[in-house]
């Protein structure tokens, strides 16, 4: 039997998506009867791509839970271009809500050392988010980071 992408087809795919976890070779196979085989590669190659994407600055800040597991398994060259947008949005920002600060310590504390140096460095040159760096509740993320960029500055 031939199947056809329809919009209902898809919608069917996307609740799969959401509440399956299918093995691989059986994940092509259920799509592949859903949507049919040409959609279902293509889907698949999409979806496989998107997971490869460095994580945005905005997933950081508004959806720390859903990409925390990615940011951990990121390449040091996905961290840098995450840290950069992260960087340049937040120079963009006035403030942050109470939500973001938390997301934007969950993300330094999941840095390595070398990499959460470097990001904090460049923060607290940006004043709405200096003065969120040295609240006490963040000490102990940011507390060693701050005393290393003390001792170099001396």
């Amino acid at each position: 039997m031939q199947m056809e992408p329809t919009e209902r087809a898809w919608e069917m795919v996307s609740t799969l998506r959401r509440n399956c976890r299918f093995p691989k070779d059986l994940e092509m196979e259920v799509y592949a009867g859903i949507i049919g085989k040409e959609a279902a590669v293509s889907f698949l190659r999409w979806c496989t791509e998107q997971q490869q994407r460095p994580v945005t600055a905005e997933q950081v800040l508004n959806d720390w839970q859903s990409v925390a597991d990615r940011v951990y398994g990121q390449r040091d060259d996905q961290q840098a271009v995450t840290m950069n947008e992260l960087i340049t949005t937040l120079e963009m920002t006035q403030e942050l809500s109470e939500p973001q600060e938390q997301n934007l310590i969950n993300y330094i504390g999941a840095l390595p050392r070398d990499m959460r140096f470097g990001l904090v460095k460049a923060l607290v040159k940006i004043p709405a988010v200096a003065t969120v760096l040295v609240q006490d509740k963040y000490d102990a993320v940011v507390f060693e980071v701050i005393e290393a960029i003390s001792k170099e500055a001396s």
